[in-house]
């Protein structure tokens, strides 16, 4: 039985205790903050309730396997999942509007044919069987595999495939989500439904990889899920079944230095001047804080690094919305606001120096569910968007600006929005950052291949012998099935060694 010492309680982190204690290893969580869940937070006032961080769910497969494989116990026993349906309402720069179902191809099909125009549904249809190809082509290596020595394979190879064009005779291959929507959607509504899917994660569908075209395909193909009460629940539940396998858990903990002895990783040292002694130390911590932590380099020249991610870095702000009166009939949980210039939201993104904020992308949850309102006369609402972390979030003029943006969005959502607010609750990346630790509370994105692999991230092993790396800002980076993956597979490493080559 080897010592495990967990540095942070976040989601990826949470994965792995469960795992190693399973297998019989002694497991220490040490937490600098209140509580786990890294950025699967809640907020509560005056009986309204509203996740912070995530408030849906793609891949449930992942977790579900995470509870079979730490208790042979199905998710659906420990928490309620619903599949929501619609899996989305977009509302358009034009005003068009369109509501897509969830998980089926024939249904999203007839939807955007009926509100865009015969023939919109089948070019998206066809688009999301190449982005299937591009899945079925990275899903080992990007999800259930240790990251390749030989990475460079994959940030050299675009799996998003090349489409024929009879007439030229040739083929032409995208090599962006934006070139996706131009030459193979060729309607800006429906390049826009993709691109929404690209910067929901915070990147840039104008310099991201093709094969972001897998992130829509997931929502897509294994459909988008709420957990009633909350996400935060998932993170209690998985909580939970750490305690059950006796993983001690240390909260107000902050570890302030990686211990080492005879070349390895030899515990944890923390900020009361203690010291925990550990086989083997796993870190759920960004990759700045992580080298402060240990004066032995992590990487060798040439390995993949999130140090220096090619846009600046991505955050939420967030409005936690409490208001009268209770949901219509027809009202759906999620409805995308799109920008009225995405050109300038994106150009903003890249450069948040800018004279002034511009109206972004809207993301509007409003689930249908008791547990987050005080009563049936009363709604609580999460409006969210994509913006730069290195903002000038302190400004007051600034959090005032994007606040009205989303407010603005919003009503586009809801009915009657402003007259029926109560209060409402801003949270920037400052509150990110001091949640997560991660610098100017920035949210990493899944990897993704090609790219000449700068959005790929750090292995799960480092050159630290028996130290780890897990969380969304390590291999197969953020998102909650990718922190419940990176967990999976440092488990993985630890118990079976070097040659564990993923789940099969």
């Amino acid at each position: 039985m080897a010592r495990i010492a967990v540095i942070g309680a976040g989601m990826g982190a949470m994965a792995a205790a469960a795992r190693l204690a399973v297998a019989g290893h002694r497991v220490a969580v040490y937490e600098r903050t209140d509580t786990y869940g890294g950025a699967v937070r809640r907020f509560e006032r005056d009986g309204f309730a509203f996740d912070t961080g995530p408030g849906l769910l793609t891949l449930p497969a992942v977790y579900r396997d995470l509870f079979v494989k730490t208790g042979k116990e199905p998710l659906e026993d420990v928490v309620e999942l619903v599949q929501v349906d619609p899996a989305a309402r977009h509302v358009f720069a034009d005003g068009t509007r369109v509501s897509l179902p969830n998980a089926s191809r024939a249904g999203v099909v007839a939807a955007l044919d009926e509100a865009l125009g015969a023939g919109a549904g089948q070019r998206w249809g066809d688009f999301l069987v190449r982005a299937r190809e591009a899945w079925d082509r990275t899903r080992r290596p990007l999800l259930e595999e240790p990251l390749w020595p030989d990475w460079q394979v994959l940030a050299a190879r675009e799996p998003y495939p090349a489409v024929p064009h009879k007439r030229l005779l040739r083929t032409r291959r995208a090599g962006t989500p934006a070139e996706i929507g131009s030459w193979e959607l060729r309607d800006e509504r429906l390049a826009a439904l993709l691109e929404s899917h690209v910067l929901g994660y915070g990147l840039d569908p104008r310099t991201a990889p093709a094969s972001a075209a897998v992130l829509p395909y997931m929502e897509h193909a294994f459909g988008t899920w709420y957990v009633r009460g909350g996400i935060r629940e998932l993170a209690r539940a998985v909580y939970e079944r750490c305690l059950r396998r006796r993983v001690e858990f240390s909260f107000g903990a902050e570890v302030t230095g990686i211990l080492e002895k005879d070349g390895r990783a030899a515990g944890v040292e923390l900020a009361d001047g203690s010291v925990a002694e550990a086989d083997h130390v796993v870190a759920d911590v960004d990759p700045a804080r992580l080298r402060a932590l240990t004066e032995h380099p992590l990487d060798a020249d040439g390995d993949v690094r999130a140090d220096d991610p090619v846009l600046p870095r991505p955050g939420r702000l967030t409005a936690l919305l409490a208001l009268r009166g209770g949901r219509e009939s027809g009202a759906v949980h999620r409805t995308v606001v799109h920008a009225p210039d995405a050109e300038t939201e994106l150009d903003f993104l890249a450069s948040p120096g800018g004279d002034r904020p511009v109206c972004p992308t809207v993301t509007v949850l409003r689930p249908d569910d008791p547990a987050l309102r005080p009563d049936e006369a009363h709604e609580s609402v999460v409006v969210s968007a994509v913006v730069s972390a290195e903002a000038a979030w302190e400004d007051e003029g600034t959090v005032r600006s994007y606040t009205d943006f989303l407010l603005e969005a919003a009503e586009r959502a809801v009915p009657g929005l402003r007259e029926r607010l109560l209060w409402h609750e801003v949270r920037t990346p400052v509150h990110t950052e001091e949640e997560t630790g991660a610098r100017f509370g920035a949210v990493p994105a899944p990897a993704l291949a090609a790219g000449r692999g700068r959005y790929l991230y750090p292995a799960n092993t480092t050159r630290l012998p028996g130290l780890y790396r897990v969380g969304g800002w390590s291999h197969p980076g953020g998102g909650l099935p990718h922190a419940g993956m990176s967990g999976a597979l440092v488990a993985g490493l630890i118990v079976e060694g070097p040659e564990f080559r993923g789940s099969q």
